[in-house]
């Protein structure tokens, strides 16, 4: 185990609530994989038997629906985690997660954890906690949502893909020959907003003519931050 892995399994907030002794087991049992840009990870209807969290690059959760219709649920990026119900039990994948560009990961086996949660009880009352705060602030964010324009939907939606960037090292945006460049479609942001697509392009619009951002094709650069957070309320 290195002291990388188990300081980036310290900032996943599932595990926040370990020890540093139930922390360092987990540690001590997961594995490394590394995936190219545009490769399915796992599919909707796969077993659910590895969690992953994201050491270094980005990825993305889909539905696809009968008509051919895929659907942005969510993206990841360094420190987040996915698949995490496969600690608990073996149900079946509930959607789909492909990369977006070269990833590498920390693979946890699903039967690695619940062999340690057998062994040491208290990993798994601290697991169970943190998710349901993890569950409780999606519910939150989605009733907030419910009850937001689609411009400040979307405004979100974009400040919170710039704060991950920054997180993963990109300059300050408020300049104008700068900004966070971030590797998205107009239909993701859509999505993640719980919009149209065509709601999302006019505001996005919008923005490119305040200079708040500069559109190009499947990328977003967002000049200004203060700009969006006008949008926001």
């Amino acid at each position: 185990m290195s002291e990388e892995t188990y300081t980036l399994l310290q900032a996943v907030p599932v595990f926040e609530t370990l020890g540093d002794e139930d922390l360092h087991r987990v540690a001590e049992v997961v594995v490394t994989r590394r995936f190219p840009g545009g490769q399915v990870i796992f599919r909707e209807g796969d077993p659910s038997n590895t969690c992953y969290v994201v050491r270094s690059g980005h990825a993305r959760a889909i539905r696809e629906h009968p008509d051919g219709r895929t659907i942005t649920l969510t993206h990841f990026g360094p420190g987040d985690i996915f698949g995490e119900l496969a600690m608990f039990d073996d149900e079946l994948r509930s959607a789909t997660v492909e990369t977006l560009d070269e990833v590498e990961l920390i693979a946890i086996p699903g039967r690695d954890m619940r062999r340690l949660m057998n062994d040491h009880g208290a990993i798994a009352s601290k697991l169970v906690v943190s998710l349901g705060r993890r569950m409780r602030i999606a519910n939150e964010r989605l009733t907030r949502q419910s009850f937001q324009t689609v411009q400040s939907r979307v405004a979100i939606v974009l400040g919170d893909l710039v704060d991950q960037a920054r997180l993963e090292g990109a300059g300050e945006t408020n300049n104008a020959t700068g900004g966070v460049e971030l590797i998205i479609t107009q239909a993701d942001i859509a999505q993640l907003a719980g919009c149209s697509r065509e709601s999302a392009s006019r505001f996005l619009t919008t923005l490119a003519n305040s200079g708040a951002i500069e559109q190009g094709r499947g990328r977003i650069k967002v000049i200004d931050t203060d700009i969006l957070t006008g949008f926001i309320y």
